[in-house]
């Protein structure tokens, strides 16, 4: 004999968003199982540390657990996620010492010159980006949020959401045109 939960992974999202509400353990589990891809990868885009990236995703998780019953409608689940994500990033960037970036930087020996763009790839540089620009950027470019939406998720300015994107962009830009294809690269299309 089947159980409910067995059809679980079939269910509309919306449908186990009400049970998970309603404190049904396996409706919540499916959730989790569904949304820890896209959690966990936009807290590696945010902090460039798998480990940190996974305990954040983690605690994204809980604090759902804990206020799922507050969400008024099942069809905001996603939105309303990715607010719970920018939200415990947005604590942990508050919370972390000063002084931690500025050790990064001297471990990693600074801002990277490299002609070749050796050892650069989109995770290190994102790195180099400020915290609230970091954000906006992987909010806009990974997140496909518009200005807007990311305004209101972060509760930053409108003017300053477009301003970190529009910075980031092109120190992304000016950081990323370090890479150089070596003569002995082949493109294939």
């Amino acid at each position: 004999m089947h159980k409910a939960q067995d059809y679980y992974p079939k269910c509309p999202e919306g449908f186990l968003v009400s049970l998970a509400r309603t404190g049904d353990r396996a409706a919540f589990e499916e959730l989790v199982r569904r949304r820890q891809s896209s959690i966990r990868g936009l807290m590696r885009y945010l902090c460039s540390d798998v480990t940190l990236a996974d305990d954040l995703a983690q605690q994204v998780f809980f604090k759902m657990w804990l206020s799922i019953r507050t969400l008024r409608n099942s069809r905001a689940f996603g939105a309303w996620l990715k607010r719970l994500a920018v939200s415990i990033w947005l604590q942990h960037i508050r919370k972390k010492d000063a002084l931690r970036g500025a050790t990064e930087l001297i471990e990693k020996g600074g801002t990277n010159n490299d002609s070749d763009g050796v050892g650069m790839d989109l995770d290190n540089v994102l790195a180099t980006l400020a915290d609230p620009v970091r954000l906006c950027i992987v909010l806009s470019y990974n997140e496909g949020m518009s200005h807007r939406e990311i305004t209101d998720i972060t509760e930053l300015p409108l003017g300053t959401v477009k301003s970190h994107i529009n910075r980031g962009s092109k120190q992304l830009q000016n950081l990323l045109s370090a890479y150089k294809e070596s003569p002995d690269t082949e493109i294939t299309s």
